[in-house]
């Protein structure tokens, strides 16, 4: 039996996004005063839209 569908033929019809991955990190001040890292990844349209995260 022969094989349908190539890699190839996968890899096409996968939409690609055009946003952009960024990982933003925050400092948090604990009550012990510590401080403490909170990381996440935010999809932007643009990059210079990176200045508006908060």
């Amino acid at each position: 039996m022969a094989k349908q569908q190539s890699f190839s033929d996968k890899a096409k019809s996968k939409k690609r996004d055009t946003g952009v991955n960024v990982k933003v990190i925050k400092t948090v001040k604990t009550g012990k005063g510590n401080f403490k890292f909170n990381e996440k990844f935010v999809k932007l349209d643009d990059v210079s839209k990176v200045a508006d995260l908060k």
